[in-house]
């Protein structure tokens, strides 16, 4: 293996730092050559300013998850474990991307559907490799196998969900979704062990990205993206022994995109259609309204980003 060549020419520290920089260059020169066969975004008017999206590059997280993939299994300390969740976050990517290609788009029920079989084959895999004991501001206890196993289910469809909700802003998702990703990757280092590298090499990817995606952007991720972004980050939480703290150093994102989910949820199944009628949603569309705070994207961006890295800041606090 390439990795264990590595290791015994340069330092830990060095691979890493050699890791990202592979999935930023390798995913930049990608994303430059504007594959013909990626889709065109056709433009949301539900969304505000939504019809300025409309003709860019869309569902490039098809570039994006397999450069990481590679690089991961090059680079990095791989184990059957890694390589099954490194399928997975393909498989989720490849769901997103097949709705961003189809002109007639997917229904709800069957991306739901998908994510809960994915969150399942999750759940059972990571409990063969793992206990159930976690961690929550210094204090351990251990959570009964079947209700672990609910639960995290429940952690990956809902990360799924609620960054794909929160895509809708150029650099956005990606931003917020930097700093969380960071956030776990710097407070977390020692759980996490190889999968703190992992997470170095995917902030390499989204800041490939990010230098095509700031506004005006040119590309869009699209649900190949943020999909698999949101199954990445339940990974990195479960993975952490803190899963609870995906509340914590993802509140932005559940607030943005969760509301929407909470929103839409009770109106289909509950039937309360003046539900949250006056906050349209997902939340950075209500800031951005006239009706709203009229705040610019690039404001949206920097603040939400801003908000999320206090909050992990605060957390940091607790658990150091």
């Amino acid at each position: 293996m390439f990795y264990q060549y590595l290791s015994n020419v340069i330092s830990s520290s060095q691979i890493l730092c050699l890791a990202a920089a592979m999935g930023f260059l390798i995913s930049f020169v990608l994303l430059d050559m504007r594959f013909p066969f990626l889709p065109r975004d056709h433009g949301r008017d539900f969304a505000v300013n939504g019809a300025l999206s409309k003709g860019k590059l869309r569902g490039v997280g098809v570039i994006m998850i397999p450069v990481f993939s590679l690089v991961v299994l090059l680079v990095c300390p791989v184990s059957v474990e890694s390589i099954i969740y490194t399928v997975l976050i393909n498989l989720v990517m490849l769901s997103g991307y097949l709705d961003d290609a189809s002109e007639i788009p997917w229904q709800d029920y069957k991306k739901g559907a998908i994510d809960l079989a994915i969150s399942v084959i999750t759940m059972i895999v990571f409990l063969r490799e793992n206990g159930t004991s976690v961690a929550f501001f210094g204090i351990s206890f251990h959570i009964p196998l079947v209700l672990y196993f609910i639960l995290g289910i429940i952690l990956i469809w809902t990360a799924i969900n609620v960054t794909n909700c929160s895509d809708g802003i150029d650099g956005l998702c990606a931003s917020v979704s930097f700093v969380t990703i960071a956030s776990f990757a710097l407070l977390f280092k020692a759980e996490l062990a190889e999968y703190a590298d992992y997470a170095c090499v995917l902030m390499g990817v989204m800041a490939a990205y990010l230098f095509f995606n700031t506004k005006p952007s040119s590309m869009l991720m699209g649900d190949a993206g943020s999909r698999a972004l949101g199954y990445a980050i339940a990974l990195l939480a479960m993975k952490s022994r803190h899963p609870f703290s995906y509340i914590i150093l993802s509140l932005v994102l559940i607030l943005d995109g969760g509301l929407g989910l909470i929103k839409v949820s009770v109106i289909r199944f509950l039937h309360k259609k003046n539900f949250m009628k006056n906050i349209r949603t997902p939340i950075h569309d209500e800031l951005r309204s006239k009706s709203g705070r009229g705040w610019s994207d690039m404001q949206v961006v920097v603040r939400f980003s801003i908000v999320q890295l206090l909050i992990s800041a605060a957390l940091g606090i607790f658990i150091i």
